[in-house]
């Protein structure tokens, strides 16, 4: 049997993997949230550990209020930065494998081609250089870690940008989406297959840094028409300008994200984004909604 705790079991992704894992054979999978486990705290995290020494620790939590955590950096740099070293270092004690979630936000986005796992992070906001941070601990700390940077991640759970969509589209017959930020939308649902896949030895890349998003490119209004025309919704959708929707965190204006490394290092094949955009609208149906 096979033990692995996910932090930030409320959120997307450990939804996602909570899905999949359910179906795993000789998996034992816990969900915790800060109510259960405050990764900011260490000793609640090394007595968690102690308690129950997990095989794999898959670290969902994360602060995203991006805009926010401008102006309030404190919770941002105690989730994203000191909870990953906690978790990195009980990891280390037990014997356990990390696996944690970072973003393209490391990135200033000044490139016009797609990062690679050794172009050198430069964050343009709070948001990212907390997350910048997380990576270097657990990577000083561990190693025994897999660290994934995604984009633009979506699901039909909670709040995320297809979700907005897929309610405006309905509310409003008219909505303006920015159109010269450019990266990869991410099914939640495509990026938990793999760390199951990880987690049950299907696959076994050797430890490290690696890039999953989906296969291609859009910039936010082509995300949101092409969620639109599959989804069928009745409003319009209207390009603008970064600088008509300003926000006080940068965004990065190109984060493509290579994932050469980790097709080479597993094998496996990336979807591309349209075509998980169509089994996430999907998935929500059957799930009655999503949102759950």
């Amino acid at each position: 049997m096979v033990n692995v705790l996910i932090t930030g079991g409320k959120g997307q992704l450990a939804q996602c993997l909570k899905g999949q894992f359910d179906k795993a054979h000789g998996v034992n999978a816990v969900y915790t949230d800060v109510e259960d486990l405050d990764i900011t705290r260490e000793q609640a995290v090394l007595s968690r550990f102690e308690a129950a020494p997990p095989d794999y620790c898959i670290n969902c939590a994360a602060y995203t209020a991006v805009d926010q955590a401008e102006s309030e950096p404190g919770p941002a740099e105690a989730i994203n930065a000191a909870g990953p070293r906690n978790l990195a270092l009980a990891c280390k004690e037990h014997g356990a494998t990390l696996i944690h979630l970072s973003t393209d936000f490391v990135f200033d986005g000044r490139k016009k081609t797609p990062y690679t796992e050794s172009d050198k992070p430069n964050p343009q906001s709070v948001y990212g250089r907390t997350k910048w941070e997380g990576e270097i601990a657990v990577a000083d700390t561990l190693d025994t870690h897999y660290i994934f940077r995604t984009s633009w991640l979506y699901s039909p759970f909670g709040k995320n940008f297809m979700n907005t969509m897929l309610r405006l589209g309905v509310e409003r017959e008219m909505t303006r989406v920015v159109d010269d930020q450019v990266g990869t939308p991410t099914y939640a649902g495509d990026l938990a297959r793999v760390i199951v896949r990880l987690v049950t030895g299907e696959i076994r890349p050797a430890y490290g840094l690696y890039h999953y998003s989906n296969e291609g490119q859009a910039s936010w209004f082509e995300f949101a028409r092409e969620i639109f025309e599959q989804a069928g919704l009745p409003g319009a959708v209207e390009p603008i300008g970064s600088e008509e929707f300003p926000t006080p965190a940068s965004r990065p204006e190109y984060s493509v994200l290579s994932k050469e490394k980790f097709r080479m290092a597993t094998g496996l094949q990336v979807p591309g984004w349209k075509s998980s955009l169509g089994l996430a609208l999907a998935k929500r149906e059957s799930a009655g909604g999503g949102d759950r």
